[in-house]
């Protein structure tokens, strides 16, 4: 369990980097958000990766990390798009 929590929290830092860096320009994000963003991307992706059978419990798992990627990317526009339109 601990394990787990341990390598979401990893995982999702690198996810949440990772689509900050493919979304063009620049985004007012902070590390905090980004890490957020990244560990739910994570944790949902590893849940959706499960329910169709794409986890793989030895090596690397591709797809799953792939979907969760896509919605670090998904949440990191939709985090930006609800700040900037708290600041106007």
């Amino acid at each position: 369990m601990i394990g787990s929590i341990i390598s979401a929290i990893i995982i999702g830092a690198i996810i949440g980097a990772l689509a900050r860096l493919i979304i063009p320009g620049r985004q007012k994000l902070s590390i905090g958000m980004t890490l957020v963003v990244g560990i739910v991307a994570a944790l949902i992706g590893t849940l959706i990766a499960g329910l169709l059978g794409l986890v793989n419990a030895r090596g690397i798992s591709w797809w799953e990390h792939l979907i969760q990627l896509a919605l670090a990317v998904i949440g990191v526009l939709l985090v930006v798009q609800m700040q900037a339109k708290k600041a106007h």
